[in-house]
């Protein structure tokens, strides 16, 4: 007997951005795609330009306020200057595991009038919702080169593989592809 399927199949798309600007500049082409009562989740190391692409994010959604990075706040509300939904920027560096400990942040009251964006949000925030989009973004780091291998190029570490996973209904017939435009 098969197993059933699941109800919507992860919908995924890879990119490759090679600077700060295009990180920004891939925020305000998923700006296009959002609205309110969409979850995005960030996911990399330090450094690997979670906070730029939400800089590029709130530009796209038109929203009040520099877009920084809410660390020592933990989350920050950037209302909008037009009839498009607020985005909220959270920062769950700090926060230990589960959504308990996010509950002072009102997040489950937000979402539905927000776009909200949580680095660092994977096994603290998934409850909130199961329709969520997922982005993760590696940084290829140094260009250091090791006996008989070939130099990297310069400017090597402005590289990022960024990967969207669009997870629920709400992304079963969404186009990431249009993100690579």
């Amino acid at each position: 007997m098969e197993a059933p399927a699941a109800p919507h199949d992860p919908v995924e798309t890879q990119l490759i951005v090679n600077s700060p600007e295009q990180m920004r500049e891939l925020g305000r082409k998923l700006a296009k795609l959002l609205r309110a009562g969409d979850l995005v989740m960030l996911s990399g190391e330090l450094g690997a330009g979670k906070t730029t692409l939400t800089r590029g994010l709130g530009e796209g959604l038109g929203v009040r306020g520099a877009v920084t990075s809410p660390t020592f706040v933990i989350a920050r509300v950037h209302p909008s200057l037009g009839d498009g939904p607020p985005l909220v920027h959270v920062d769950a560096y700090r926060l230990g595991g589960g959504l308990d400990e996010m509950e002072d942040l009102d997040l489950d009251v937000s979402l539905p009038d927000s776009v909200i964006v949580v680095e660092w949000g994977e096994g603290k925030v998934e409850e909130l919702t199961e329709d969520r989009l997922q982005v993760v973004i590696h940084r290829t780091v140094g260009t250091a080169t090791s006996r008989g291998a070939t130099p990297e190029p310069p400017g090597t570490d402005e590289v990022r593989h960024v990967t969207f996973t669009g997870l629920g209904e709400r992304w079963a017939d969404v186009d990431l592809g249009v993100l690579s435009a």
